[in-house]
C-alpha cells in the first residue's frame, strides 16, 4: 500500500478489552463488547479503512469468535497484555509471561500475526525501558506504549514525540500529544477525545498534520457505550470525579470522528502499514 509523504495519516486503533472483567463481580453487568466492536467495524467500513485492535488476552475466552471477525475484515490484531496490568507493576519475568499468555490466547483464537504491542495505560517509562528487549525477544516489530510528557499516570517526558527505533528490530510509536492548560494531553483518544472542546481537537490534528506527523489514537469499547450500566471503573483509584468523566459524552465520539474525517480526509491505516512506511524511510 503506497502513501504520499504529505498524506494525512490517522492511526485509528481500538484497545479491545472488556472493562467488566476488571471490576468486582463485573460479570453481573450486561456484555456489550461484541456489539460495540461491530459498530467500530461499521465505521471503518464506511471509510474503506483498516485499523489496529490492541487486544487483551482474556477477550477470546469471553468472545471466542471476535478475533476471527476482526481479521476476516482485514484489520490488524495486536497485543495489549493478558490481564491489563501496567508494566510498572511487573518484573521483567512477569511481563514476559503475561505477554506470552496474551500471544498464545490470541493465536489460539485465530490471530494470524502478532507484531505490535500497547502497554496498558501507556506504562512504558524510562524505568521500564527493559520491556523493549522483551518485546524484541518475542518477535514484536513495534510498540505504542509511551506517553512522551509529564502526566499524572505514566509519562516519559524526554522520549520525544516522533517514532523512534529502540533497536535494530523495534519501533516505538508514542501517543500523539498537544499542549493543554496544565500539561500535554493525548487529544485523539479515550476520555480526552470525548471531553476536550472540539476546536482544541481540530487544532491539534491540524498542528500535527502541518508537521507531517501521523496521529495515533486509542479508543475502547466503553468509549461508545451509551447504554453501559453505572459502576466504578478500575485503575482510577476510586475517584468519583474521574469515574464521571469515564461516562462523559460517549454519544459524541462518532459525530466528532466524522467531522475529523470530513475536515482532514485522513487515510486510516494499521500500525503494521505505518511501520512499513517508516522502514521505507517515508
Amino acid at each position: 500500500m503506497k502513501f504520499d509523504k504529505k498524506e494525512n495519516i490517522f492511526l485509528f486503533s481500538v484497545d479491545l478489552e472488556d472493562v467488566r472483567l476488571r471490576v468486582n463481580d463485573g460479570l453481573r453487568y450486561k456484555p456489550s463488547v461484541e456489539k460495540l466492536t461491530e459498530e467500530y467495524l461499521d465505521f471503518l467500513n464506511l471509510y474503506k479503512a483498516k485499523a489496529t485492535f490492541f487486544t487483551v488476552g482474556d477477550i477470546p475466552k469471553h468472545y471466542p469468535d471476535l478475533i476471527k471477525t476482526i481479521t476476516a475484515e482485514g484489520h490488524e490484531i495486536a497485543c495489549h497484555s493478558n490481564k491489563h496490568i501496567p508494566v510498572t507493576r511487573q518484573s521483567e519475568e512477569e511481563f514476559r509471561d503475561d505477554l506470552q499468555r496474551n500471544m498464545d490466547n490470541l493465536y489460539n483464537a485465530g490471530a494470524k500475526e502478532l507484531i505490535g504491542y500497547r502497554a496498558p495505560t501507556y506504562s512504558i517509562t524510562k524505568d521500564t525501558e527493559w520491556a523493549f528487549g522483551v518485546l524484541t525477544d518475542l518477535g514484536f516489530k513495534y510498540s505504542s506504549s509511551v506517553l512522551p510528557a509529564k502526566n499524572p499516570l505514566y509519562g516519559w517526558k524526554e522520549f520525544g514525540e516522533d517514532p523512534r527505533k529502540m533497536n535494530t528490530d523495534l519501533w516505538e510509536i508514542p501517543v500523539s500529544l498537544r499542549e493543554g492548560r496544565f500539561f500535554k494531553v493525548p487529544f485523539s483518544g479515550g476520555v480526552y477525545f470525548r471531553f476536550l472542546p472540539f476546536y482544541f481537537i481540530k487544532k491539534s490534528f491540524n498542528f500535527h498534520y502541518n508537521k507531517n506527523r501521523a496521529i495515533t489514537s486509542y479508543f475502547h469499547p466503553y468509549d461508545i457505550d451509551t447504554e453501559q450500566e453505572k459502576f466504578m471503573h478500575p485503575e482510577i483509584n476510586d475517584n468519583w470525579i474521574y469515574n464521571k468523566l469515564m461516562y462523559f459524552n460517549r454519544k459524541g465520539v462518532y459525530p466528532r470522528l466524522h467531522k475529523i474525517m470530513d475536515i482532514f480526509n485522513p487515510s486510516i491505516i494499521t500500525y503494521k502499514s505505518y511501520i512499513e512506511l517508516l522502514n521505507e524511510g517515508k
